[in-house]
């Protein structure tokens, strides 16, 4: 029996009056920036990038002029050049990331001061003006988005400022039962805390162009009457402090659109969770100061816990249709890169405030949840190669989409630089067909052949390279007294930093592959589709695991085998990627344990701050979300839903 169809009343929306912006189609084929004197642009950017960019290009050309010299005594055939090749973007890659992470590191432990004069310790400010909190949902459970949304509206009451902000749950929802679910969720929590003048409900019809398709219909409906809006995800929590000091910035800096904070990884459960959230809170910060320090008023966007200029947003960020085959025709995917590409081309500033504390997201709770995300974000990367020639952009911004695609093809990348580098001595010790053996062979024998002073300087020395952003988070932390007592001590955040580094090389493997056919798979067409995100069980059905996996496993089994072939010291040597090949199914199920998890964390591994001392609006999150949604107790005597609006 069918379910009959849902009345006109479970289909209303709970809506303010309508207060329309309009939102033009931008034109990528024609335009030119708006050149206007930035008043918060810091002073000596030059400088900065230079100091950034030119150590990242010395560092490569030392590097480079190493491995060349290992490379020339023959003469350099083609496998060669295209080892050196795929060795200089590489290392370039990894050179970029450690002078970031070297620039943050002066400045935390500098204790520099947060763009934007924003400060955590200062008294909070008066707004003057309305600000729109916007979250966004699809097919998400209720009742946990809703706990989330009611944790950061009292923690905005808690301020004093209520009165200056309005909530607003822009579903996409698509699954019908989900759908009653939410609004009935919606319904309780306006009757819950007593609130029908902040608290607004809208459903789409038509959930066309996906995230950025419903904050762009938000803005060309209501836009018009708020001078802020603040992005959320459905995993979003922010203190009511940090909401009050952003859109004080806002107010006082007219000339910026956009300021990102960096949203912390918490409530992790599983051991993969728990990786994720001690690499985000540990390693990030040095990197995300470094990086807002020679970005400056050209700072990216990561789509959520973020406030933009609602009406900067509608002249400049209207996406088109993009043109072409596929893959990268259609729908913008990755929308935010795009969105503060054309903020900045309109004559505004982004802004990164790293330091300023209380932006919080949950990470997928197991790798194969990370990789179905991730293989959209890969599409959605992948095809800002169609916008990058868009007329008019600052080349910071360029940078950015060209980082964003570098990012997914870093993986084939490696794959290819391992690949050679063992094809090159196989092929010089005379490995046929009919002599599969080679005693005592091994691709570091021959390497250093030539010159084994200057291989195993060049390395040791990339090693150190990739490892040293790592390191200077840890330092960091270290040196800060309250986050080095909250995180466990020197010792468990070495020892946290050491087994992510193990799993992490683990799972490495199963990465590059993933992320290798991704590409592949993009290139070809294969769109990624829009999948609910899982927020809390990390557990996958052994049968999944293997229809993932299972190839991959058999795979390693059989590289190994025939290593071990050629020569035992050969598999020796090869032995950390097959291992990952053939321990991914038993690393899925590792890391995606609650109960591993768990006694990390009374061990006290992989600690971070919040686990040890939780904010308030975390630990009424998880208050919220462990009760059943009728248990929750009203903070306000019910009040009438006034329809305002509908579909």
């Amino acid at each position: 029996m069918t379910e009959p169809d849902p009345t006109p009343v479970s289909r209303t929306a709970w809506l303010p009056p309508e207060s329309p912006l309009e939102m033009p189609v931008q034109d990528l084929r024609h335009g030119q920036r708006i050149d206007r004197p930035l008043t918060t642009a810091p002073s000596r950017m030059a400088w900065r990038r230079a100091c950034v960019l030119g150590g990242t290009a010395l560092l490569t050309l030392m590097a480079t002029y190493q491995i060349w010299w290992v490379l020339r005594g023959n003469g350099i055939d083609v496998l060669e050049g295209l080892l050196l090749v795929l060795f200089v973007a590489l290392f370039a890659w990894i050179a970029l990331s450690f002078f970031s992470a070297l620039a943050g590191l002066v400045l935390v432990v500098a204790r520099h001061a947060n763009p934007l004069g924003i400060e955590d310790e200062d008294p909070l400010p008066a707004l003057g003006t309305r600000t729109a909190l916007l979250m966004p949902t699809y097919n998400e459970d209720p009742h946990r988005l809703l706990a989330g949304l009611q944790a950061i509206y009292e923690s905005v009451a808690a301020t004093g400022q209520l009165d200056r902000f309005d909530f607003f749950v822009l579903s996409d929802t698509t699954s019908e039962p989900v759908r009653h679910e939410e609004e009935a969720a919606f319904r309780e929590l306006r009757e819950r805390l007593g609130d029908d003048r902040r608290l607004f409900y809208r459903l789409r019809a038509e959930n066309s162009e996906r995230k950025a398709g419903n904050i762009a219909d938000w803005v060309r409906r209501f836009g018009g009457a708020y001078p802020q809006m603040l992005i959320l995800d459905a995993d979003s929590l922010m203190t009511g402090d940090t909401i009050v000091r952003l859109a004080a910035a806002m107010e006082r800096h007219g000339d910026v659109a956009l300021i990102q904070t960096l949203p912390m990884i918490v409530n992790g459960r599983t051991l993969f969770a728990r990786m994720q959230q001690f690499a985000g809170r540990i390693y990030g910060p040095v990197l995300a100061h470094g990086v807002a320090w020679w970005h400056g008023a050209e700072s990216n966007y990561w789509g959520h816990n973020a406030i933009i200029r609602t009406a900067a947003f509608a002249a400049h960020a209207g996406l088109p249709e993009l043109r072409g085959g596929k893959p990268f025709a259609g729908t913008v995917l990755s929308h935010d890169f795009v969105e503060a590409a054309l903020l900045r081309r309109g004559g505004w500033a982004l802004h990164m405030v790293p330091g300023l504390g209380g932006s919080y997201e949950e990470g997928p709770p197991s790798l194969t949840d990370m990789l179905v995300r991730d293989r959209r974000w890969c599409q959605g990367n992948l095809q800002h190669a169609a916008v990058l020639p868009t007329r008019g952009l600052h080349w910071i911004s360029r940078m950015h989409l060209m980082v964003g695609i570098g990012h997914y093809f870093t993986a084939p990348m490696w794959a290819m630089l391992m690949l050679i580098g063992l094809a090159i001595p196989l092929q010089q010790a005379g490995l046929a067909t009919d002599q599969v053996h080679l005693d005592g062979f091994t691709p570091a024998l021959y390497w250093r052949g030539g010159d084994p002073g200057r291989f195993l300087w060049v390395f040791y020395f990339t090693m150190s390279v990739l490892l040293a952003p790592k390191l200077m988070g840890c330092l960091a932390t270290i040196l800060q007294p309250a986050a080095r007592r909250l995180s466990g001590g020197a010792l468990r955040i070495a020892l946290g930093a050491l087994l992510e580094t193990v799993l992490a090389a683990l799972m490495a493997p199963v990465t590059m592959y993933v992320q290798s056919r991704g590409v592949a798979e993009v290139l070809a067409g294969k769109d990624s589709g829009w999948e609910t995100q899982r927020r809390d069980d990390g557990s996958v059905p052994l049968s999944s695991l293997v229809r993932r996996y299972g190839g991959l496993t058999v795979f390693g089994a059989f590289v190994g085998a025939l290593a071990y072939l050629v020569s035992p010291a050969l598999a020796a040597w090869m032995s950390p990627v097959v291992l990952g090949m053939v321990l991914s199914i038993p690393i899925n199920v590792l890391t995606a344990s609650v109960g591993v998890g768990q006694r990390l964390r009374e061990w006290g591994l992989l600690r971070i701050p919040e686990e040890a001392a939780p904010p308030p609006v975390l630990a009424r999150a998880l208050e919220l979300r462990a009760r059943p949604a009728q248990a929750i107790p009203a903070s306000g005597a019910s009040s009438t839903i006034a329809v305002a609006g509908g579909l």
